[in-house]
């Protein structure tokens, strides 16, 4: 069993445990907490130059504890203060730390659109998402049958929610047009062995059709990282833990996007 399918093991479990408690038929009855529409991948084509997706993430299973002081109120005002385009909420509890409070208490300090970042592998799941107040939901090819992915971005949708389709090789990029998705993450780490190779957004990114949004993931650390998935054709950039470990996230956020931009 590699990793993501452990991931996945886990999740089902959880999923299964949490509809026990609270119903699908309650959860989708719950009412929209969002107020005004905050437009996930409007918020994106809105940019001038790459777009930043800042992400709030305590922890990994690749790094361990990313940052001691975690608040995600004060990570998502400092992250909107420096100019961030939308927030990504990591809400996954047994691998990365994280909580759907964790995306309430961001969405309520900011104005920034947010994306509920989990493996989502169910309708439940999109729901819960609503309900905690996500903008958008990450939906990972590689966790999903292609019908599962059609159906839960037919779900997305009917909730009000965006949705970034993420994937890590030609077939799953494939996959991903088939079902029409309209934000396509990049992701340079292989999910199944953790290793980050920025040529998968150089090599993926040029396939991807002008009217969509080309969001690159992971291993962006160095202004020469962002010049080349830029120059690939990313449009967007989610970058966590480089961000997540400066004292003063704010400014940091800040100085990325000045390269962003330049």
């Amino acid at each position: 069993m590699n990793f993501l399918e452990k991931i996945l093991e886990t999740k089902r479990a959880e999923v299964a445990t949490r509809s026990r408690t609270l119903p699908l038929g309650r959860l989708r009855a719950l009412p929209d907490p969002r107020g005004a529409a905050r437009p996930f991948a409007a918020a994106l084509r809105a940019s001038n130059g790459l777009a930043l997706i800042a992400e709030i993430k305590r922890a990994s299973p690749s790094a361990g504890t990313i940052r001691s002081d975690f608040d995600p109120a004060a990570l998502a005002a400092a992250y909107e203060r420096g100019g961030a385009n939308a927030l990504s909420v990591l809400t996954d509890e047994a691998y990365f730390h994280g909580h759907l409070d964790h995306l309430r208490a961001a969405r309520a300090a900011t104005t920034l659109p947010c994306l509920r970042k989990d493996f989502i592998i169910s309708e439940y799941q999109v729901w819960e998402a609503r309900a905690a107040g996500a903008d958008a939901i990450l939906l990972i090819v590689a966790a999903l049958l292609h019908r599962e992915l059609v159906r839960l971005l037919e779900i997305a949708r009917a909730a009000g929610l965006d949705a970034i389709v993420e994937v890590h090789d030609g077939r799953e990029l494939d996959a991903a047009l088939q079902a029409n998705a309209s934000v396509l993450g990049i992701n340079n780490r292989n999910l199944k062995t953790f290793k980050v190779d920025l040529s998968v957004t150089e090599t993926l990114a040029p396939r991807v059709p002008r009217d969509r949004i080309v969001v690159s993931e992971s291993g962006l650390g160095r202004d020469e990282d962002l010049r080349r998935v830029r120059a690939a054709g990313a449009s967007a950039v989610l970058v966590g833990e480089g961000l997540m470990r400066r004292s003063d996230v704010e400014s940091a956020t800040r100085a990325l996007l000045a390269h962003l931009r330049a």
